[in-house]
């Protein structure tokens, strides 16, 4: 039987574990995978140690980082752990589920601190262009695809997954109050 989170989404049977070495010269290569491997949601466990769970998409997505780290002139092993201690198991739902956890909370920082505030910004400036609305309908898209890449590598249901939901839509109403003021404003101006 799966074991449980404290949230409810199941823990994976199986895990797949990525061992790798690339050329120290030029940090170019390190920077590379890393990149490649933090997108994918990878929990690094040590050093060029990369865990993630046991799904089909995930093993796909290794299997591309692999050749990656083959052309830089890398090597690496690649493993499916299936027979894991309690311990460990509870090492990678917590991992998983802090870094998770950790990016819902950048969200939310990013709500409150930039869009909430770049709308106050504007209001006060009496910035009311259908360029600015844009520009900021630009940052909410931005929002919008990081929380679903969050959401997307969320398989473990981290803590603060609604709030970040709640700041997004709370960034979107703040945004078609703002358009509708630049809508009125320019329609005023004759201009809409």
């Amino acid at each position: 039987m799966p074991a449980r989170s404290t949230t409810g989404a199941a823990a994976p049977e199986s895990w797949l574990l990525l061992i790798y070495r690339v050329p120290t010269e030029s940090s170019r290569a390190r920077v590379a995978v890393w990149r490649d491997l933090k997108r994918l949601g990878g929990l690094y466990v040590q050093q060029a140690v990369c865990v993630l769970p046991d799904r089909d998409e995930l093993r796909a997505a290794l299997a591309r980082v692999r050749e990656r780290i083959d052309e830089l002139g890398g090597s690496s092993v690649f493993l499916t752990l299936r027979d894991v201690e309690p311990a460990s198991r509870a090492q990678f739902v917590d991992g998983f589920r802090r870094n998770s956890a950790k990016e819902y909370a950048e969200i939310v920082e990013e709500c409150e601190t930039k869009f909430f505030k770049e709308i106050e910004f504007e209001r006060f400036r009496e910035n009311f262009t259908f360029e600015e609305a844009e520009e900021i309908r630009q940052d909410l898209e931005k929002l919008r695809r990081w929380l679903r890449r969050v959401e997307e590598r969320d398989w473990l249901g981290a803590d603060g997954r609604a709030e970040a939901t709640e700041r997004v839509a709370a960034c979107e109403v703040l945004l078609e109050q703002f358009e509708a003021d630049v809508y009125e404003r320019q329609a005023a101006a004759g201009e809409a």
